[in-house]
């Protein structure tokens, strides 16, 4: 659904969680081995990858203005249980957070968004408009008030149905 570039840095991990599931045809990649695969999970850590992936959406539709599409376990409590540490390079002095321990999914999404946070990227990662999308996005308009995940898809849809009710 969505023709934007990827999220910089770690949100592009943030990003292709939320979008493992496609809301409009029920498909779900964390239902394939390969798509577990790609984060790292094996088949028993699948739910708890959807709940995190929920809660992300959630946060993703706020950060676009947008009510939850349902109740969730709250993000915070998720992220509480994936321990982070400073990363430092002494050669160029830059820092960062990394995954403490064994490296999670919930720890590497709590490092990117530490990251993007220091960076001022996390509040531009956002969820559609569109309640059968909710695709997440990554918003690179100026002003940051971008509403769709495609404006040739679901933004003409929306812009279509405005029309007609007029």
């Amino acid at each position: 659904m969505n023709d934007r570039a990827p999220a910089p840095g770690g949100l592009a991990l943030i990003q292709s969680l939320v979008n493992t599931l496609d809301l409009e045809s029920g498909a779900d990649s964390l239902d394939t081995a390969e798509g577990l695969a790609r984060f790292g999970l094996v088949p028993g850590e699948a739910e708890a990858a959807r709940e995190l992936r929920e809660s992300l959406r959630v946060v993703c539709l706020a950060h676009a203005g947008h009510p939850a599409h349902r109740t969730v376990a709250p993000l915070g409590e998720l992220l509480a249980r994936a321990p982070l540490r400073i990363t430092v390079d002494e050669r160029y002095g830059s820092a960062g957070f990394a995954p403490a321990g064994s490296a999670p999914l919930a720890s590497r999404v709590a490092a990117a968004i530490a990251d993007s946070l220091v960076d001022g990227t996390w509040p531009r990662l956002k969820a559609c408009e569109a309640p059968a999308c909710h695709w997440a996005y990554y918003d690179r308009s100026p002003a940051g008030r971008g509403r769709w995940c495609s404006m040739s898809v679901c933004g003409a849809r929306a812009k279509m149905r405005r029309y007609r009710a007029k």
